[in-house]
């Protein structure tokens, strides 16, 4: 079936339109809920509350390509997401005063494949985590994240430039565990 025609199958209700288009992004909207929890089953149940708010919400979206279909979701996933560390009080900023500046070396992080970025983006803290994927990932600037997260622009650079940092201390650290293990 034509995705334009799933779509309006979808607004119309008709559930086997709706497996299909839940098979067909449910693992790349876990594996983004999970960039953003760091624990499986909130991850699950995030991206689960994500597609029925999508569902729900089907009527309003103007189906304009895949890329527009895939966009739409993805925002629904992160503002589930962003809503449960609301929620859950995990969303902390660290100040710019707090933790020291970090040179951050991109050349280290464009040495990574892009499995060994993900595990290692899951493993940031949740205030670093959620900024990195919003800038990074997601593409957003910091005035919109900072709208987001109702934090300063200020706070939003930060939290960037120590997720990068603490990505470098990371990947150099695996780097030396890896060459220890391979002497």
């Amino acid at each position: 079936m034509e995705l334009s025609a799933e779509i309006q199958a979808c607004s119309e209700g008709r559930h086997a339109a709706q497996q299909r288009l839940f098979n067909r992004y449910g693992e790349r909207m876990f594996a983004l809920c999970y960039r953003y929890v760091k624990n499986k089953e909130d991850a699950e149940e995030l991206m689960l509350n994500g597609f029925l708010n999508f569902f729900k919400t089907i009527h309003r979206f103007s189906f304009t390509g895949e890329a527009s279909l895939s966009a739409w979701i993805r925002k629904i996933m992160v503002n589930e997401c962003l809503m449960f560390l609301r929620k859950k009080g995990r969303l902390r900023m660290v100040s710019l005063s707090e933790g020291p500046d970090l040179f951050v070396n991109a050349e280290i992080i464009g040495r990574l494949t892009a499995e060994e970025i993900y595990q290692l983006i899951v493993e940031l803290p949740v205030g670093y985590r959620t900024v990195f994927n919003l800038y990074v990932i997601e593409g957003m600037s910091h005035r919109q994240i900072a709208a987001v997260l109702k934090i300063s622009e200020g706070t939003s650079k930060s939290q960037l430039s120590k997720a990068r940092g603490l990505l470098q201390r990371m990947v150099e650290h695996n780097r030396v565990i890896r060459e220890k293990t391979n002497h």
